[in-house]
């Protein structure tokens, strides 16, 4: 009977681990490595536990506790950083801040 309760206790420990780090993808405009760089550490500076951005496909790869933080905090703080994503938008101000390697198109924006 121990060993049924202990196995039940693992698969829930296990089960609401996996839900709360379930890896969400968001779009994120960019253009080099430094935007890889920078677009990552304001993921995890909002509470990501991993963020991978990838520069062909523009999708970061995003792990996070959501009793911590959730999608839309790591957006704010990608946005704050100069980059659009899918639901939020750099101020031109953050972007403008960006090197010359990072400004990405902005489409139906001046520059």
């Amino acid at each position: 009977m121990k060993q049924r309760i202990l196995l039940f206790m693992s698969f829930l420990t296990i089960g609401i681990f996996a839900f709360a780090q379930a890896p969400t993808t968001i779009k994120v405009s960019g253009n080099c490595g430094m935007c890889k760089k920078h677009i990552e550490k304001a993921a995890k500076d909002a509470g990501a536990t991993n963020a991978s951005w990838d520069k062909v496909t523009k999708l970061l790869t995003v792990s996070f506790d959501a009793n911590k933080t959730n999608t839309d905090k790591i957006e704010t703080a990608i946005a704050g950083a100069g980059y659009d994503t899918e639901h939020k938008e750099a101020t031109t101000e953050a972007y403008k801040k960006l090197d010359e390697c990072c400004q990405y198109d902005r489409k139906g924006k001046k520059q």
